[in-house]
């Protein structure tokens, strides 16, 4: 009977602790319909601790199926029971909104800061913009300056090209006219020479004509007188 008596304690026992077995820490949370006794044991009959608002998040420490309560730890570090039909695996849909509201609030701020940022750039790309037409034109207006600086020079070059070949022919010109009048001054004595001989021809063919006519003359009469 001893035995017996042991044994069916042993089931008992077993049972109890297959019905109160712990569970991994997680989080449940407090309904959201109205607020709920914290007690210090799995009934009802057990002192309340505490009374804890809907939406609290909670730790799970272990589940008692056949009581239907929970042991919890708050998050100052309470420790109780509460009913699991309380508990729900997700926050309350007003805790969910007011987080939905603080992520969208913090969105729209974030949005607002890009907003800021792309208007920052945006102006910063106008600027540049800007800047890379104004270089633009001032490329176009030193390669205008350029061309007109290459021209001159093109036709400075070649109006010293000319004025060389010019002075080359003037220097040409020069010399050939020294040689012109060189040449002619040798012409000139040529012919000063040759009128001087030939006027001295002359003069001497008068002093012979001079000198000869005469006696011709007097041969004749005296031919003429001796007959």
């Amino acid at each position: 009977m001893t035995n017996k008596y042991f044994y069916l304690t042993s089931i008992a026992l077993w049972v109890c602790l297959g019905l109160l077995q712990p569970v991994a820490a997680e989080s449940r949370w407090v309904s959201d319909q109205f607020e709920v006794m914290l007690r210090t044991g799995p009934s009802t009959s057990n002192a309340i601790e505490l009374m804890i608002d809907s939406g609290v998040e909670l730790e799970i420490l272990e589940v008692d199926a056949e009581s239907g309560y929970t042991r919890v730890r708050t998050g100052g570090g309470t420790e109780g029971w509460v009913l699991s039909r309380y508990l729900m695996s997700e926050p309350s849909a007003r805790e969910q909104l007011q987080t939905l509201t603080a992520q969208l609030t913090s969105l729209n701020s974030q949005g607002s800061s890009l907003g800021s940022q792309l208007g920052a750039v945006r102006a910063e790309y106008e600027t540049a913009t800007r800047q890379i037409r104004q270089l633009e034109q001032d490329k176009s207006r030193l390669q205008l300056q350029l061309d007109e600086t290459t021209r001159k020079a093109a036709n400075t070059l070649a109006i010293d090209r000319q004025n060389q070949d010019l002075q080359q022919q003037l220097t040409d010109a020069e010399i050939k006219m020294s040689i012109l009048e060189q040449e002619n001054e040798i012409l000139s004595g040529q012919t000063t020479r040759n009128w001087f001989i030939t006027g001295s021809l002359v003069l001497f063919g008068g002093i012979l004509l001079g000198l000869i006519l005469p006696r011709l003359k007097v041969q004749r009469r005296s031919r003429y007188d001796s007959f």
